[in-house]
């Protein structure tokens, strides 16, 4: 069974930190590139960060640059996102994400289509 399970969520003050887990089981955690992303009340979901498959290229949503830190630990099929600095406006439920992974004459390869999702965790931001 592919699984992913966000940890950590919970209210937390304005400037405070809070550091979200995910841990994936069912599929080879280390082929896919893994992303995170919220969902606020009343809005569409958006992406957040993204780490590819060895940690070694991070990408942000410009909003939370300088603020959020993606990491991922491919030993303990864990990917994390470090959150300081919180502000009212990322108070959303947070998923993480796995992007899909193919392999061919060249290796693995991941398109940013992310075909497995977390159920979730809330981040509530108070003023």
């Amino acid at each position: 069974q592919v699984q992913l399970v966000e940890s950590g969520g919970g209210l937390v003050q304005a400037g405070g930190s809070l550091r979200l887990s995910c841990t994936a089981s069912g599929f080879t955690f280390s082929t896919h590139a893994m992303g995170w992303f919220r969902q606020a009340p009343g809005k569409e979901r958006e992406f957040v960060a993204r780490i590819t498959r060895s940690g070694g290229g991070k990408y942000y949503e410009d909003s939370v640059k300088g603020r959020f830190t993606i990491s991922r630990d491919n030993a303990k099929n864990t990917v994390y996102l470090q959150m300081n600095s919180l502000k009212p406006e990322d108070t959303a439920v947070y998923y993480c994400a796995a992007d899909r992974a193919t392999f061919d004459g060249r290796g693995w390869s991941n398109d940013g289509e992310y075909e497995y999702w977390g159920q979730g965790t809330p981040v509530t931001v108070s003023s």
